[in-house]
């Protein structure tokens, strides 16, 4: 089997899916943007072979690189990155060389554009905001005055929360159309009424027929849109999905409604946080996003932590065998916390303070590139906790401000 993976060694821990896949036979052949002699050394062991471009951006270059591998392996059974910035790139790559695990680019809008997931979910029988694409200014005007501020406004085809803003009245909304968004006119944006609620996502990955090998998800106390403005600070923790028979079985509505194949998955759903007519009673889960790859962050390594399990393993499995060989039988153990702090914050406990404090509990500490700190923290620590009220507990010690 020959594997092309697009930057293996950016995000710095997503060798890792090339280290599994190489342990099972698999050839691992890289496309990335440094030269070889900087990658780490686990990058450099998880690959078959590697080429290098100055720029992944550049298709012709990648196109290059796919046909070499070709010429020297064979055919490509799967271009993957799991990263949400090259998907398009990866469907492209697919479509020229006929490659069919996976969506080419005339499929890619359905899963990629914001409007168009919300068709998705519609197939699911999951509710989601309401939503305009702005067009122009009076029309956004009206919108916004039928569903009532606040709404947020963001791009129909963005990652993250790159973008993306909260408007609370008229006077906003007219500066932010007249200022930022004519700044974009490639760009088309997307305007949804606002939902009291926070974020809970159902994460998995599925084999080439779609089945479910492995599921679990990530309650996030703090929307992306706050940790931006907050510069990054935030907490999310892994919850067992399984025993949530609401997310769990919407989580599988929507898989089967995008034919989700072949893929590690990352839902994002509103939970309710109050009642909001038209959109729900406190406690509903509403439609928020889907992303076709893994759930970025630390997030995969939190999986592995709360279950004891390999999901790097599991998803090489399901391209290789198709089915979950090495944890078939898994559960969910304890609780697994990113506590993000924020840049330039004078928090009351230095980072000695917090080992000090979190002991044995601490599993992983980093200090995430600049380039990805607005979304993860400017200092992360992973911990675990065997109850919410020692994760409510550990937030308090390790956010608390001077």
């Amino acid at each position: 089997m020959n594997v092309v993976f697009l930057s293996p060694h950016f995000p710095l821990h997503f060798w890792n899916f090339c280290d599994r896949l190489k342990r099972l036979g698999v050839n691992v052949l890289g496309i990335g943007d440094s030269p070889y002699d900087s990658l780490a050394g686990e990058v450099r062991d998880s690959l078959t072979e590697y080429y290098y471009t100055p720029s992944i951006e550049d298709y012709d270059s990648v196109m290059r690189a796919v046909g070499f591998f070709i010429h020297k392996y064979g055919r490509i059974d799967y271009v993957e990155s799991q990263n949400e910035y090259w998907l398009e790139q990866e469907a492209r790559l697919r479509t020229d060389f006929n490659i069919s695990s996976g969506w080419k680019t005339a499929e890619m809008d359905a899963v990629k554009l914001k409007s168009r997931m919300k068709e998705g979910y519609q197939r699911a029988k999951v509710k989601t905001a309401r939503y305009h694409l702005v067009n122009n200014l009076d029309e956004a005007l009206a919108f916004a005055r039928q569903v009532g501020y606040p709404v947020i406004v963001k791009p129909d085809n963005g990652v993250g929360a790159n973008n993306t803003w909260k408007v609370l009245n008229d006077d906003e909304l007219k500066t932010l159309y007249n200022v930022e968004i004519v700044r974009y006119p490639d760009f088309h944006f997307i305007m949804e009424e606002f939902v009291p609620g926070h974020i809970e996502t159902f994460d998995g990955i599925t084999n080439e027929r779609g089945e479910i090998l492995f599921y679990t998800g990530q309650v996030m106390r703090v929307t992306p849109l706050a940790m931006l403005q907050g510069a990054g600070e935030n907490v999310s923790y892994t919850q067992n999905v399984q025993a949530l028979d609401d997310l769990r079985e919407v989580g599988k509505r929507v898989v089967e409604a995008f034919g989700v194949r072949n893929r590690f998955f990352h839902f994002e759903f509103f939970r309710l946080d109050k009642a909001k007519k038209g959109l729900g009673r406190k406690g509903d889960v509403l439609g928020l996003e889907v992303n076709m790859r893994a759930p970025g962050g630390y997030i995969p390594d939190k999986m592995n932590y709360a279950y004891d399990v390999d999901v790097y393993q599991i998803w090489a499995e399901s391209l290789v065998y198709g089915e979950n060989r090495s944890f078939p039988e898994y559960g969910f153990k304890r609780y697994v916390t990113h506590f993000g702090r924020g840049a330039n914050v004078s928090y009351a406990h230095s980072a000695d303070d917090v080992h000090g404090y979190l002991g044995d509990k601490l599993l992983l500490e980093k200090i995430p590139p600049k380039s990805i700190s607005g979304g993860m923290g400017a200092q992360v620590f992973i911990a675990r906790s065997e109850s919410l009220d020692e994760l409510n507990a550990q937030a308090d010690y390790v956010l608390a401000k001077e």
